[in-house]
């Protein structure tokens, strides 16, 4: 059985939980608090030297780490990866987008204000972050004006990846009501099948 190391709070990790139930894959969930530095043990990191999660680790016992590594082996074959080769390419322009340009803005924001209560010596970096999550939003907004989904009306690995943390972008004093596009896909991807919400508590999941 697949088993995933992770954090139940975090958007990374949220990307792989969802999409595994979406792909109806029976796997483990070993919740990794990294708030108490679980995944900096040396257990942890005997598995990942790189000390983050989620981790991956597969029926053979292999461990694979970085969230969109993780969906793009996860999803290959399936329709939540395009086989044609622009669409693939395009998928991945908007994964590789949402690790430099959107979570380091959103999730970072979220984790100062949700987690070290946006104390006072934060005010610069979260000032900055905020702005360059604007810059993002407002990217994935004018996209969105001409299609349902970011590959046109095809829910894919790009959708799972950037709803992570858009959906909690409010924790990060983030406000989305000016944009309409956006919300309405949010919509989209909760009403897909087997939709799941980030802190589902489960330890197994068939």
């Amino acid at each position: 059985m697949l088993r995933v190391y992770g954090f139940n709070e975090s958007g990374n990790c949220y990307k792989v939980k969802l999409l595994l139930k979406q792909l109806c894959r029976q796997f483990e969930w070993v919740n990794i608090d990294i708030l108490k530095k679980e995944n900096r043990t040396p257990d942890f990191l005997a598995k990942n030297p790189h000390g983050k999660v989620p981790l991956l680790e597969t029926e053979t016992g292999t461990f694979l780490w970085e969230s969109n590594a993780i969906l793009c082996y996860l999803s290959e074959g399936t329709n939540f990866l395009p086989s044609n080769r622009l669409e693939h390419a395009q998928t991945l322009q908007w994964l590789f987008f949402e690790q430099y340009s959107h979570a380091p803005n959103l999730a970072i924001a979220r984790y100062i204000t949700r987690y070290l209560g946006a104390p006072s010596e934060y005010q610069q970096t979260l000032t900055a972050k905020r702005e360059l999550g604007y810059v993002a939003l407002d990217i994935m907004e004018k996209h969105l004006t001409t299609r349902q989904f970011f590959l046109g009306d095809r829910y894919t690995i790009a959708d799972i990846a950037l709803y992570a943390y858009t959906h909690v972008a409010d924790e990060g004093g983030f406000d989305l009501t000016n944009y309409r596009f956006i919300k309405t896909w949010l919509e989209l991807v909760r009403t897909q099948p087997n939709h799941i919400t980030m802190n589902s508590l489960e330890q197994a999941y068939v």
